[in-house]
């Protein structure tokens, strides 16, 4: 046996001698593609929410929510060096708080805490990008860009941008820069109150008997501004300190401008009397925001190996803008290596966040104010998520669908509650799969 393998080296060393002297040096270097062959992933999940602080209806009412999406993501190898991957995602959602962007086109009486059967209780959303990457020969720089675009009932955007990333110290360093641009179109949708409807939303308010303040008349002024750009720069910073503690940094910058109030959240002032339609109090304006919005955020990752079952990650960002807004993220992830195939991955995710500037609830803004919201996405509050995943793993892809060989699965649960009543949860699935 040893002579054999001796025979067999010596073979390939005579080889090797003969093809240097034919074929110049740069050509003989091997190198390994990024990519060997296509990958296909594939990824659904459920989503429901709850809660009774409906932007829509001005910070009272109805958040029910149920969503479910799905996409797939197919990464081509073009040759050694290069990798084109395309990504569709397409989400549909039913929503009883969006429902109420007109109340009165159901078959009952118009309430914030009550689901409209009108146009507005469900709507689909689209994404597709298209991404191309390009490592160096030695594999310590990668160069990506990307182009996406995506569509909704009331918005449209187009997207593009790049990155940059350089290896260094044996590949234990990683320095990268992302940039990216989006440049999305507002097809405002008001409350049918304020507006007199639309084709999408009919309503005639002189059909309706309005009580409390009857001589109802807001000082409505549509958005002349449809436009919605944002502009973000993320610098990143990753090292691997020994074989079992690895350390990255990312600072990210963004910058927006143009609408960025969503037209169809409501807003109830303290100082002007109330009027309503059946138990729905009506409109006396929209969110109104500032038309640009700088914000900043610095985050760490630490992954440390214990030993051969256990592995933790943990994460911690800090985040502020310009709208007053403050917030602390900590995460914690502990995957458990259940057998060679099966891992599962408890987590743990809090969140706080100081109010915005513009923020108010419900009846606690007054006319004369600038800007306004009484959506609580802007308000203080405290959230925690609990989560637990499981994976499976075949490195060797032994299980197979047609022409597609299963390299791994992973299902997620996760449980999200926040201490102003609002709670949701989302299950997602998803497999990534080689082609033969």
């Amino acid at each position: 046996m040893k002579k054999t393998i001796g025979t067999v080296i010596l073979m390939l060393l005579a080889t090797v001698g003969y093809t240097q002297e034919q074929i110049p040096d740069e050509a003989n270097v091997y190198k390994k593609r990024v990519l060997e062959t296509v990958e296909v992933d594939f990824i659904d999940s459920y989503y429901s929410q709850d809660g009774d602080n409906s932007a829509v209806g001005g910070g009272i009412g109805t958040e029910e929510l149920i969503d479910g999406a799905g996409s797939i993501v197919i990464s081509i190898p073009l040759n050694d060096d290069d990798i084109l991957t395309i990504d569709g995602s397409i989400s549909a959602y039913s929503s009883a708080s969006s429902s109420n962007i007109n109340p009165f086109d159901g078959d009952k009486p118009a309430d914030p805490y009550q689901a409209s059967s009108g146009a507005s209780s469900s709507d689909l959303w689209s994404n597709a990008t298209i991404s191309y990457s390009h490592s160096s020969d030695d594999r310590n720089q990668i160069w990506s860009t990307k182009l996406s675009a995506s569509n909704e009932f009331d918005y449209s955007s187009f997207g593009f941008g790049g990155s940059y990333a350089k290896l260094f110290n044996e590949k234990n360093t990683e320095l990268g820069i992302h940039a990216n641009m989006y440049l999305d179109t507002w097809h405002p949708i008001y409350p049918v109150e304020l507006d007199g409807g639309s084709n999408k939303h009919p309503f005639n308010i002189n059909a309706y008997t309005i009580t409390g303040n009857a001589n109802y008349s807001p000082s409505f002024e549509p958005f002349d501004n449809k436009g919605r750009n944002s502009y973000a720069l993320g610098i990143s910073f990753s090292q691997i300190l020994s074989k079992k503690l690895q350390v990255s940094v990312a600072l990210d910058f963004i910058q927006q401008k143009g609408l960025l109030s969503t037209p169809f959240q409501r807003v109830y002032f303290q100082d002007v009397e109330n009027s309503y339609i059946e138990n729905f109090q009506l409109a006396d304006d929209i969110e109104r925001l500032p038309d640009s919005r700088l914000k900043y955020a610095i985050g760490g990752r630490l992954h440390y190996y214990i030993n051969q079952i256990i592995v933790v990650r943990g994460y911690y960002r800090f985040y502020t803008d310009d709208w007053g807004i403050q917030s602390n993220t900590a995460n914690i992830e502990l995957p458990i290596k259940i057998t060679d195939k099966f891992t599962i991955y408890p987590s743990y995710r809090f969140y706080n966040q100081s109010g915005a500037n513009y923020f108010a609830p419900y009846e606690q803004h007054v006319s004369t104010q600038a800007f306004y919201t009484s959506d609580y996405d802007l308000s203080k509050f405290n959230a925690n998520q609990f989560g637990v995943g499981v994976s499976y793993t075949d490195i060797f892809t032994e299980r197979h669908i047609w022409k597609l060989g299963l390299k791994s699965i992973d299902l997620l649960f996760n449980n999200y509650s926040r201490n102003t009543g609002f709670k949701a949860n989302i299950i997602s699935i998803g497999g990534k799969f080689i082609m033969y």
